[in-house]
């Protein structure tokens, strides 16, 4: 069982003080897991006897006995896949997605900063240094792993507001993008645990070069994070070999939502004619 898990088969038995520590428990494990007691205390606004009380009534011995569970679950999520995949394999392997993906979206979602999540929106929707809406342009960036997301958060938000410009391909190309990013302009870089050291490398120019970063990660403590104006962080827990990407998915289904609503007239117009130019070309079927 995660300690998340087992924060919520002990919640209703909690007090609201250790209600506070299991918080910061479940939405900060990394705080847990390089910090100590008072660390803990003074994150949750409670005493130190308190957070090892919360451990003691986890079923654990002391709140060492909880950083070490903690940090092995952090171990677990950045465990290549080639060692991931010689574990035993769940007997229900539908039954464990289910579950696995259900709390991977609930986790994601409810860590979500709603005062971030309207700056990001406004990012997102070019509402930016007194632009017009949808003026600034945004520069897409991502890992390998999580580049299926990025492609299609970058070809959905290009469909609700213009100047949305990937950035991927082989050095050159990418080299060559990242030259047109000035002061003004937004960037969102996706990348999970392993990171991918060339896109730390180009977002870090960008911020260089005056771009506001958005980053979508899966730890507080990701070298993406500590570059961003707005970070959130995805749980990215897999039931099989690799990472999941559905709370990451879900998160950038919800930041495309904010953004149609933001820009709902202009968004709007510029869906009307991009579905006016599939059906001139004749280019879907319903059939």
């Amino acid at each position: 069982m995660t300690v998340s898990a087992q924060i919520d088969a002990h919640l209703p038995a909690l007090t609201p003080a250790e209600r506070r520590v299991a918080a910061v428990v479940a939405d900060d494990p990394e705080a847990v897991a390089f910090g100590t007691v008072a660390d803990v205390a003074r994150r949750s606004g409670a005493s130190g006897a308190t957070v090892v009380r919360l451990a003691t009534k986890l079923g654990f011995d002391g709140f060492v006995e909880l950083q070490s569970s903690v940090r092995e679950e952090l171990a677990r999520r950045l465990r290549p896949a080639s060692e991931r995949i010689r574990r035993p394999s769940p007997g229900d392997v539908l039954g464990t997605a289910l579950a696995t993906e259900m709390a991977n979206v609930a986790a994601t979602l409810d860590a979500v900063d709603r005062s971030a999540f309207d700056r990001a929106v406004e990012l997102l929707s070019g509402a930016l240094m007194g632009r017009r809406r949808g003026s600034s342009r945004l520069f897409v960036l991502s890992g390998d792993a999580s580049s299926g997301v990025a492609s299609l958060f970058a070809t959905e938000l290009s469909m609700l507001r213009p100047g949305v410009t990937p950035i991927a391909g082989s050095e050159v190309r990418v080299a060559r993008l990242l030259a047109e990013v000035a002061p003004g302009d937004v960037a969102v870089v996706f990348d999970l645990a392993r990171y991918d050291r060339a896109v730390v490398d180009a977002a870090g120019r960008a911020v260089e070069q005056g771009a506001v970063l958005l980053a979508l990660t899966d730890s507080s403590l990701s070298p993406l994070a500590s570059l961003a104006t707005v970070s959130f962080t995805a749980s990215v827990t897999g039931c099989g070999p690799f990472d999941s990407h559905v709370g990451l998915l879900a998160l950038t289904n919800a930041l495309l939502a904010g953004v149609a609503a933001r820009l709902r007239r202009s968004a709007t117009d510029r869906l009307d004619q991009v579905e006016s130019a599939w059906r001139g070309a004749n280019a879907l079927t319903d059939g």
